[in-house]
């Protein structure tokens, strides 16, 4: 029999039993939630805490341009003032690479340290939950990759997300980069779940306006796909739901004005919700996806998460419409005059719209049509086996999304830049014209429009 008919059927008839069992089985894990502290100057009040809490000695995982910037001052101070000894790694880079994992692990126990507190984005908090627990097992942490890969559980991890995007502060996965095979590693276990986290809007400030976008867009992906999965519940609905408000309303806030601290902390609040929301509903092919390019390219996830949201959604709309529907409800986009339909697609184009308005590109300029199969194919397993999608993609399928991504070649750029506008048309061929444009772009000359508002009066 051909191998791919085989294949075929395993997708369509095996894989969705697999997911739905997979998928009762979440709705009873027990996942634990961290203790939330909010608001500004939280991180301070996590390092105080921390003094309650007899550690020997607590590894700061962080990257260089959070020490070099002076962000970890607040924290370190409340530690010290605190008693509690401390070591700084600031060694992570982004994606979180096995090579930084593996020299967190050596300062970890070269320093003799009990427990873990991650001070950054989501590269440094997965990494810090990468060394824990990497760490008491022994092991490498390809061999921790998959689900609930490790036999004991790691030393307390504390995490104070200095970014509104990743979640990670409340997730149960760790996403680590395998440069040398080009892919991306997830490890997940409940038990990797941060004891504590800080919300703090001041360490949000001074992130610039393109950070914001990518990171608010990596949240408002998190919920959506937590929506419209086959695992989502009534706990997870109201999660994704209050986030999606939050981000739509704040996002522009804070990207207009990163100094805004009330639309900082609602979105580190919303993308907590995110997190919340997809630990137990799961994500989908977006982050399938953006994965294979972060891994290929390097692309940062929030940005590849934002750029593939808009289409991955235009596929997916046939299986999951209503869900879609209510979000553009929920979001203010859509009115109940309108069909189910029309709102699911109102919805997708408010989330293009809010990408042009954060500056995001339509495009990817890294991506290169020869990678496209082996990038679909990656794709397409991470999500058919692991991801409840509403809609299955198919790697031709996969194919041609990533073909819209395509950047249109620098030649064609640099020709449209050097090609002279052509002379515009006089008298009756210029009315004519400007209404033939008109008519191709969906609006009626100024005349008809006058008309019809007279008709209408």
């Amino acid at each position: 029999m051909d191998v791919s008919l085989i294949s075929d059927m395993l997708r369509s008839v095996a894989l969705p039993g697999l997911k739905r069992a997979a998928g009762l089985v979440t709705r009873m894990l027990p996942i634990p939630q961290p203790m939330l502290l909010v608001g500004p100057g939280a991180s301070a009040r996590l390092g105080q805490a921390l003094g309650a809490f007899g550690h020997r000695r607590v590894l700061v995982v962080t990257d260089a341009t959070i020490t070099r910037l002076g962000l970890l001052a607040g924290l370190t101070d409340a530690l010290t003032a605190a008693g509690v000894e401390f070591r700084v790694f600031d060694g992570v880079t982004p994606d979180a690479p096995l090579a930084v994992v593996q020299a967190g692990i050596a300062v970890y126990e070269a320093e003799d340290c009990d427990a873990l507190l991650a001070f950054g984005g989501g590269s440094v908090m997965d990494a810090a939950k990468a060394i824990g627990l990497c760490s008491v097992n022994e092991k490498h942490p390809r061999q921790l990759a998959g689900y609930f890969r490790a036999r004991h559980a790691p030393p307390p991890i504390y995490a104070v997300p200095t970014t509104a995007g990743t979640g990670s502060e409340v997730t149960v996965v760790a996403v680590i980069g395998d440069p040398e095979r080009q892919r991306k590693l997830v490890i997940a276990d409940t038990r990797i779940v941060p004891r504590m986290a800080a919300l703090d809007p001041c360490l949000m400030t001074g992130l610039p306006p393109d950070i914001t976008a990518a990171t608010g867009m990596d949240a408002l992906t998190h919920a959506v796909e937590a929506y419209i999965g086959q695992w989502h519940t009534a706990a997870t609905d109201q999660l994704a739901l209050a986030a999606v408000a939050t981000i739509f309303k704040q996002l522009p806030r804070a990207f207009a004005d990163g100094s805004d601290l009330a639309a900082r902390e609602a979105l580190a609040l919303a993308s907590t919700y995110a997190g919340m929301a997809f630990t137990r509903a799961d994500v989908g092919n977006v982050h399938a996806i953006a994965h294979q390019l972060g891994a290929r390219y390097h692309t940062p996830h929030g940005l590849a998460n934002a750029i593939l949201l808009a289409p991955v959604l235009r596929y997916s709309a046939s299986a999951c419409e209503p869900r879609l529907a209510r979000l553009a409800l929920h979001v203010g986009v859509a009115t109940d005059d309108m069909g189910e339909v029309e709102q699911a697609e109102a919805f997708i184009d408010a989330v293009a719209a809010m990408n042009r308005m954060l500056g995001i590109p339509a495009t990817l300029e890294a991506l290169r049509e020869a990678d496209i199969p082996e990038l679909a194919a990656a794709a397409c397993h991470e999500a058919n086996f692991n991801y409840p999608v509403p809609r299955v993609m198919s790697q031709a399928q996969c194919e041609a999304l990533l073909r819209q991504l395509l950047a249109e070649p620098a030649a064609a750029r640099s020709r449209k830049k050097v090609a002279k506008p052509a002379a515009p048309p006089a008298g009756r061929a210029a009315a004519k014209t400007r209404a033939g444009t008109a008519a191709k772009a969906g609006a009626k000359p100024a005349r008809k429009r006058g008309a019809a508002r007279a008709a209408s009066a």
